[in-house]
């Protein structure tokens, strides 16, 4: 491993309780201990990339998934599991008949099922999309350690553990702050999103400020905004995002609702997409089955939803995110505008005027 301090590399032995054994600095990660595998230069370069250079904050899940991204890749069977159990088999098998014992082929024997065993699991996918760390785990995994060592989070990283802006939870009409100040018209439309930690990231870099956009969590919360402008919904690739919309649509009879989540086909088709799945949160046998009634879908996005995988907004590459989202919000708003200044021209916006003296005087 490389001491991120004096950039010596350094073996196990050499860097005993995370402490660099050259220049006596301690280090937050260590890819030995780390489920992830992660050492604090790695940590630093994904940081840089996620928050494009500085330009923008991140928020911890966004860092998670980047960094979980190489071990959603593989099954909890690595391809030199397979090798090593063959390999250990063929040795024994010649090793037995060398010594004239055959007893030790009863080894052979069993290394070469386990060897297969493996196999199997491997093309099976067992473990395959499953984070070795939670979501819910990766402060305490991470985070705190890293904190523990420097003092604050990665530069960038957004510390939601604190209320701050963007990081409790929105209202149907959003924080005063998170949508920017009210205009006499109302919020120009609502940003719905189900996932706290996008919304913190979307207010932190002021994207709901810039449009004028309420804030909701879920179609009841979208109904009380005093607004009838678009509503604009983000949600996962998943079982339950996909019928989000469906639901907000079902809410909000008469409303213009606008599906900006990533579509499952473009999704499944994106080689650099890396999906996840959670065996404890995969749809019921209700949702399969309203999904299938939809007639939507091809025989393998039901299987793929069926089985809970999911492609979570958080895994999106955060400037690609902002800019799709501020890309729509920017055209569905400007539309709300100038519908507003053309009403205002006409005048049915403006009166009647208060009474007041008549500026001409005496006619």
């Amino acid at each position: 491993m490389i001491c991120p301090h004096c950039e010596h590399n350094l073996l196990r032995k050499e860097r005993p309780g995370n402490r660099c054994s050259r220049c006596k600095r301690a280090y937050a990660l260590d890819p030995k201990t780390n489920p992830l595998r992660l050492n604090d230069l790695r940590v630093r370069r994904i940081t840089a990339v996620l928050t494009d250079g500085g330009r923008i904050r991140i928020v911890p899940d966004q860092l998670w998934y980047a960094l979980s991204r190489k071990r959603l890749r593989d099954s909890d069977y690595a391809q030199g599991c397979v090798g090593a159990a063959f390999a250990g088999a063929g040795f024994v098998t010649v090793v037995s008949f060398v010594a004239e014992a055959p007893v030790v082929l009863l080894v052979s024997a069993v290394l070469l099922v386990t060897g297969l065993g493996i196999a199997v699991a491997r093309a099976a996918g067992v473990g395959k999309g499953i984070p070795p760390v939670a979501r819910g785990n990766f402060p305490a995994q991470v985070l705190d350690p890293w904190r523990k060592v420097y003092g604050a989070l990665p530069p960038g990283v957004l510390d939601t553990t604190k209320p701050a802006v963007g990081t409790t939870a929105p209202t149907a009409a959003g924080p005063p702050d998170a949508a920017g100040p009210p205009d006499a018209d109302g919020p120009t439309g609502v940003l719905l999103c189900d996932d706290r930690a996008v919304l913190a990231f979307l207010v932190a870099d002021g994207l709901p400020a810039r449009h004028g956009l309420a804030l909701a969590r879920s179609p009841e919360e979208a109904r009380t905004v005093p607004s009838s402008g678009p509503v604009l919904v983000l949600h996962d690739t998943d079982a339950d995002g996909e019928l989000l919309v469906r639901r907000t649509r079902e809410a909000l009879p008469g409303r213009t609702v606008v599906d900006a989540g990533p579509p499952l086909r473009t999704v499944l088709a994106l080689p650099q997409a890396v999906p996840h799945r959670d065996p404890g949160r995969k749809p019921g046998p209700a949702v399969v089955r309203h999904l299938t009634e939809l007639g939507t879908y091809t025989p393998e996005e039901l299987q793929w939803l069926a089985k809970g995988w999911r492609f979570p907004l958080v895994g999106l590459p955060p400037a690609r995110l902002l800019a799709v989202v501020d890309r729509v919000a920017g055209e569905l708003t400007r539309r709300v505008d100038a519908d507003r200044r053309r009403a205002a021209d006409l005048g049915f916006l403006t009166w009647p005027e208060p009474a007041g003296p008549d500026a001409a005087g005496g006619r």
